[in-house]
């Protein structure tokens, strides 16, 4: 009986270490989204800051903008970030799962009134 209960626990917290590993966002991602027909690049670092996670997004013209309330849970990375295009600022709040080195999601803001959606996707750069 001791022994099964071992197995079983040992089990339980390797599953629990891949389930972390698997849904880590840490690292510096290289993205994708295409927009209005355009391909489009941007650069998200994602650091832990004690227990919380912070980050950055840098988009292809330079522009850099913090992460707002980056939330992972279950695999899925959530936050939001400001860019400012042409003296238009606009939020853009994303929803990605992260699956080992790679996420993909999508990305929403408010343009005319009017929500759009857009599919963004990752890739975690190799230390």
């Amino acid at each position: 009986m001791k022994t099964m209960l071992s197995a079983a626990l040992v089990f339980g917290l390797c599953s629990f270490a891949y389930a972390e590993e698997k849904g880590d966002p840490v690292g510096i991602w290289k993205c994708e989204y295409d927009v209005g027909g355009q391909k489009r690049e941007s650069t998200m670092t994602i650091k832990k800051d004690g227990d919380k996670l912070a980050g950055t997004m840098t988009w292809s013209d330079k522009k850099e903008s913090k992460l707002k309330d980056v939330k992972l849970k279950d695999g899925e990375l959530t936050f939001s970030a400001e860019r400012e295009v042409m003296d238009m600022k606009f939020n853009i709040e994303y929803k990605l799962k992260i699956d080992g080195d790679k996420l993909k999601g999508k990305g929403s803001l408010e343009f005319g009134g009017e929500k759009r959606e857009f599919d963004f996707e990752g890739k975690r750069e190799k230390k």
